[in-house]
Formats: C-alpha cells, structure tokens, sequence
C-alpha cells in the first residue's frame, strides 16, 4: 500500500479568507516502510504572511518573495500524491488549503480527494486516547518520539514527525531519522531486513488420529462443565 504523510504550513488560518499554502512537505511510505521519496516545497502565497502565522512556523513575506507559485508546482505535486492514501493530522484543515489552491487553477470543483484517500489521524488518535490531548506534539510524547527539534512547525519536519507517530499508532515501526540538510528519510540501524520468501516450501503436519481423539474428549469435557456452551464444533 502507497501512503503519503502530509503536512502544509499557511499564510492563516482561513482559505475563505484568502489565505495560501506557503510550505508542503510529503513522505512516502510503500507498505509501512518509509522509502527516500519526498515531495517539500516552498511557495510564494502572493499575499502577506499573518503575524500569528509566522510566528508559529517562522516563515516570513521576504523569505517567501522569490518562491515558485502553487500554480507552478501543482502537477508535479499532484502526481507524487497520485492514487495514495494521505495520512494526515487534522485532515480538514490540510484538505480545505489544497483543494483552495487548486480551484484556483480554474476548475471551481477542483478536489483532491478524487485523486486520493485521505485518513485523518487526528480522528484516529481521539478514537484510540478519549478525552486525551491529540495534538502532535502530545502524540511525539505519548509514543516515545523525540520532537525536540520542532522549535517551530514546518511542514517536512511535521510530516517526518507525524509518519513515526502513525506508524506506532497502528502497529509499530521502526524510526524514521531526518537528514534535514540533504532531506533524507530512513530506517535506522538495528531494524531487521525483509525476509525473502521466494522459493521457502513449508511442510503441513496433520493431527493424527489419536491426536484428533484426545481434542474430541477435551472439547466434549468443556462442552459438559460450561452447560453446552463450547464456542467450538467437534
């Protein structure tokens, strides 16, 4: 299964407001695993950065100024996150920014939905911690993820950060380690390789008679002390 973990940063809080994507990072994971194919790109909003906004991710109109258009970067970035599922942390703030951007482009009914699934994974932490915070930062905590250099948000960095968080939400993984210089992913040293199972011919052993017996007697044996209430058939 292709997934891509994403996050955005904005120039606010309110696409209905005008405001713009400034910031996408992506993560590919195939099959839970994280591969080296990201997708991170800055972009000039063509309006002002809200001071409240900058100040939670520290992107400002200067450094911002000579930055591609979404319009200049929105095929490329639609066939990275072509037919995958996003895992992202309050998905309706994310998708609302995205699809904004792209009706833009002139299709009015524009969704990037129809071009992939979508888990929220804030809905999937509030399922699994009720009452809990859920924000990512309280997740990093709760699962063990270092977070320590999310002075501010940043798209990649979040989205780096959010793919470690899912994983041990939903089964376990090994961690993920970011080369924020190159903007390279990877498993870390230690984590077992993936066994090939090509050619492996396993042997099936059957119960034998005697053995078939005495599981006849021990299901009969539960079936008398539970009053007919074995859960299994002979």
């Amino acid at each position: 299964m292709r997934q891509i973990v994403l996050d955005t940063e904005t120039t606010g809080l309110e696409p209905g407001e005008g405001h713009r994507i400034i910031e996408i990072g992506c993560i590919e994971l195939l099959d839970r695993r994280v591969t080296q194919r990201v997708f991170h790109q800055y972009l000039n909003p063509e309006r002002a950065v809200d001071a409240g906004a900058a100040e939670v991710h520290n992107l400002d109109d200067k450094f911002l100024a000579d930055k591609p258009r979404f319009a200049q970067i929105a095929a490329e970035f639609l066939k990275f996150v072509e037919g995958a599922e996003l895992v992202i942390h309050n998905a309706a703030f994310d998708m609302a920014f995205l699809n904004s951007e792209l009706r833009r482009l002139g299709d009015a009914q524009a969704d990037l939905g129809r071009h992939c699934r979508v888990l929220d994974t804030l809905e999937l932490a509030r399922r699994l911690h009720p009452g809990q915070k859920n924000s990512l930062d309280a997740l990093c905590k709760r699962y063990h993820v270092d977070n320590t250099a999310r002075e501010v948000h940043g798209a990649l960095l979040d989205a780096q950060l959010l793919a470690e968080v899912y994983l041990a939400m939903t089964g376990g993984q090994a961690s993920l380690s970011l080369d924020a210089a190159a903007g390279k992913f990877g498993a870390q040293a230690g984590v077992p390789a993936a066994v090939d199972r090509a050619g492996i011919k396993l042997t099936v052993v059957h119960a034998s008679e005697q053995e078939l017996e005495a599981h006849r007697e021990r299901l009969a044996a539960i079936r008398k002390r539970s009053g007919g209430k074995c859960l299994w058939p002979e």
